[in-house]
Order: structure tokens, then sequence, then C-alpha cells
């Protein structure tokens, strides 16, 4: 089963030279990807049976050059996909033929680890890997693990609101995430959330978390810590039928946010 992609706006694409040489002067450098061969890394997400080539790739690393492509493209009427470590299966990071690919993967720096609040600010580039890595010598770790935690990085887990084997006992993304700086098509940089779980208002980072970049493209993230188990233990329950283990669990000594799983 093949996937139709939108038709490719022609009066974009006839621009393209200009687009780019623009883009440049935003991102100079290495910064502006525009050569055929070497696009073919951002043509999929870790879906590859779906491809598609962009018209450009750009790689900011601030949050100013972010806001400026963003700009940029909305007043000359360009399409924008963000894109993260690309590991994602859904292809949510799939580019458009007339769009600029806004690679993340330059944003690799921890801003901050503030252990008194439990929490890590980061960019979007970080692996969930190196959170917990960063703050492993004090007993912390991040929960949240997609099964890639090596290679996603945080930034593409609050765009798709990753779950993974740990969303069970510590939820899913938007359950540890608690604040972001986002940048919005226009340009304009917002400051959501912070470092509290509780803040007044709409849950904004609710609306955020899962929306795939639609919303804005994300430049910073809160993330909250948590202090490593004392033990860790693996359980194998063998049986002719599910019930019987799932009622032998519901009657254990086992906490009933755990037994509650069995329901």
């Amino acid at each position: 089963m093949s996937i139709m992609m939108p038709a490719a706006d022609q009066a974009v694409l006839s621009r393209r030279a200009e687009i780019v040489a623009a883009l440049r002067t935003i991102v100079p450098g290495e910064g502006v990807i525009d050569s055929a061969a070497e696009m073919l890394a951002y043509e999929s997400d870790g879906l590859t049976a779906y491809r598609q080539p962009p018209m450009v790739v750009v790689l900011p690393d601030t949050t100013e050059q972010v806001a400026k492509v963003l700009k940029y493209c909305q007043g000359q009427g360009i399409k924008v996909v963000p894109r993260g470590s690309g590991t994602s299966l859904s292809g949510g990071a799939l580019p458009l033929a007339d769009g600029v690919l806004l690679g993340l993967g330059k944003f690799k720096r921890i801003r901050e680890i503030d252990f008194d609040n439990r929490v890590v600010v980061t960019e979007p580039g970080v692996t969930n890997l190196a959170i917990s890595q960063a703050v492993a010598h004090a007993g912390f770790y991040y929960a949240p693990d997609p099964s890639s935690q090596i290679a996603c990085s945080i930034g593409g887990n609050v765009a798709e609101n990753s779950g993974g084997v740990h969303c069970l006992k510590y939820g899913m993304t938007t359950n540890n995430v608690l604040g972001c700086e986002i940048v919005l098509m226009n340009g304009e940089i917002l400051r959501i959330g912070g470092k509290s779980a509780e803040n007044a208002g709409y849950d904004l980072m609710g609306i955020i978390t899962g929306s795939e970049g639609l919303l804005g493209v994300i430049t910073e993230i809160t993330v909250r810590i948590l202090q490593k188990p004392e033990t860790a233990r693996a359980l194998m329950v063998a049986s002719p039928r599910s019930r019987r283990p799932a009622n032998a669990w519901r009657g254990s000594s086992a906490p009933a946010s755990s037994r509650a799983a069995w329901r």
C-alpha cells in the first residue's frame, strides 16, 4: 500500500535557488544542505517504507536561527517539517518536496542540571540516555524509554509523546516534561511551563506534547528526573491462562498502582 504525498507547490520549487541562498544567510557554513546526494539521509525517518526527498535541509544550532528560519518561511509561504533523530516509526519527520526540513541534531547541549528541583533543562537533540548519564553520578535518571533511548532525542519524544516499556509505572513523555521553549511559525519565542509540576492556567504543555511540530519548534525542554530505585529485578510468570498470574498479582502485597495494571 502506497501513500499519496501532497502535490508540490511548483511556484515554491521554481524559487528554490533563491530560497537556498536566503537560508544560507541565516544559517551559514554547513548549516544548509541542498544537494540530492547529501539529502538522502533525510528522506525518511525510521519508517523507511515511505520516502520523500525534501526541497532543502537546514541545520540551525541556536534558537535565534530557528526563529529567523521560521519567520522567513512564513513570509515566503514555505512549509517546514521539524526533525529530531529520525528514529520515529510514525512518519512524523517525513519531508515535503516543496518544504524545508528543519533538523535539530545540533541542539545537543544540556543547559542546566538542578538536583534540588529534580529537573534537567536540555536542548532537543540530547538523547534520553545522555540525560540519564549526565545525572547518574548523583543517583538520578530520566525514566521514559521508548526502547531506543540510546538514539532517540528528547525533542522527538516530546513531539510524539513517546511511551515505551517504562510508561506503565512512570507515564508517557507528557508526564515527565515540565516546560519548554518553543518557536512559533512567525518567529516568536515563547516559554511554557517551568520547573514546577503545577502551573497556573491552561495545560499548554499537554497540548504541545504530541503535536508533532504542528504548533511550533521546540528548542529547550525541562524534564523531570527521578532517583534510581535501590534494586531492580526481572520476574517471569508462566501460566496456561493469562488470568491466573493476574489474579495472583492482585492478591499480592505489591503497590495498588502496580496491581491496577492487571485489571
